[in-house]
């Protein structure tokens, strides 16, 4: 008998930068048009064009006409809020160990583009490039631009309470919102009323998967909410038997009419498609109505939205033939 199938996964966000798409309703005269595109959102600050989480990164996704950045935050031995994603610096720099170990000043002393590889070189190791503080970063970029701080390493609230006190010190809370994959972020920041917060990872992806296995819409998001989830993600189906259990391993499209309708049910819902990389999940992005998506490389993508003329007339499958 089988007892249960589950999904296991591998491996105001200023309302302006999100209000991306908008689609002009389905006729009997033809397909929908969409009449403008999502905002593009710089992944680790721009990590496809530049050492992820640098200042260096922010500066040319700024120069490449990035709408937003997308930051992530550790803390230092010392308590200071900076930028890097992995567990050990060994991962992208030239030092081993983990964030918690190094002062903040030792950190901007570590070559974060020690493994930054363009082509077969290496040109940040050279011409190093340090671990910013939460503070450089916000300091380096446009006054008005948005920041979604993307919350690593646990425990959460004294990572919470030392970038609260950050953004209080920069007045930096009306731009700046926070996501984790970790719900432990979501319940620290909720004693901060400022704060802005994407709802949890696991109550997207749960969403996402009963209307994708049509158990329909049940629980939509919140008037406002801001939600953030891969356009398409490798993920493996779990099938439980009593003794023992099945495995497949699919390639899943997770934002689609079906799912992006149940997120849309309750008014002002944001939407963010993670991994947007190339121009089909651009205009697939934007024919679904995304507001906006996060990309490694701004440069790039940046030529992509500008090599789109609108209104851009989307085709029954959510594909796109530029007009």
């Amino acid at each position: 008998m089988l007892s249960s199938v589950r999904l296991a996964v591998c491996g105001s966000i200023a309302s302006l930068m999100l209000a991306g798409c908008a689609l002009t309703p389905t006729t009997n005269d033809g397909p929908p048009t969409v009449t403008s595109l999502p905002k593009i959102i710089a992944h680790r600050g721009g990590t496809g064009d530049a050492p992820e989480n640098t200042l260096e990164a922010i500066r040319q996704s700024i120069a490449h006409h990035a709408d937003a950045m997308w930051l992530t935050v550790q803390l230092s031995k010392d308590g200071v809020p900076v930028l890097y994603r992995p567990a050990d610096l060994s991962a992208l720099t030239d030092t081993k160990g983990p964030v918690s170990a190094f002062t903040a000043a030792q950190l901007a002393r570590v070559n974060a583009g020690w493994n930054f590889r363009r082509g077969g070189a290496y040109p940040y190791r050279d011409h190093p490039t340090g671990i910013p503080t939460l503070r450089e970063a916000l300091q380096a970029t446009l006054p008005a631009m948005p920041i979604i701080l993307d919350m690593k390493a646990l425990p959460a609230a004294p990572q919470a309470q030392a970038v609260a006190r950050v953004l209080d010190e920069e007045n930096a809370w009306p731009r700046v919102s926070i996501y984790s994959t970790e719900a432990e972020y979501q319940q620290s920041f909720a004693g901060y009323p400022q704060a802005k917060l994407f709802e949890s990872r696991d109550a997207t992806r749960g969403r996402l998967v009963r209307v994708l296995l049509n158990q329909g819409c049940v629980d939509a998001p919140a008037a406002h909410a801001m939600t953030a989830f891969e356009l398409h993600r490798a993920m493996t189906v779990v099938e439980k038997f009593t003794l023992g259990e099945g495995r497949s391993d699919v390639k899943a499209t997770l934002w689609t009419p079906a799912t992006v309708a149940c997120f849309r049910q309750k008014p002002g819902v944001r939407i963010v498609a993670i991994a947007v990389n190339d121009a089909e999940d651009y205009r697939a992005a934007a024919c679904l109505g995304i507001d906006a998506v996060l990309a490694d490389s701004p440069s790039h993508m940046a030529a992509v939205r500008d090599g789109i003329p609108l209104p851009l007339q989307c085709v029954a499958d959510n594909g796109a033939v530029a007009q």
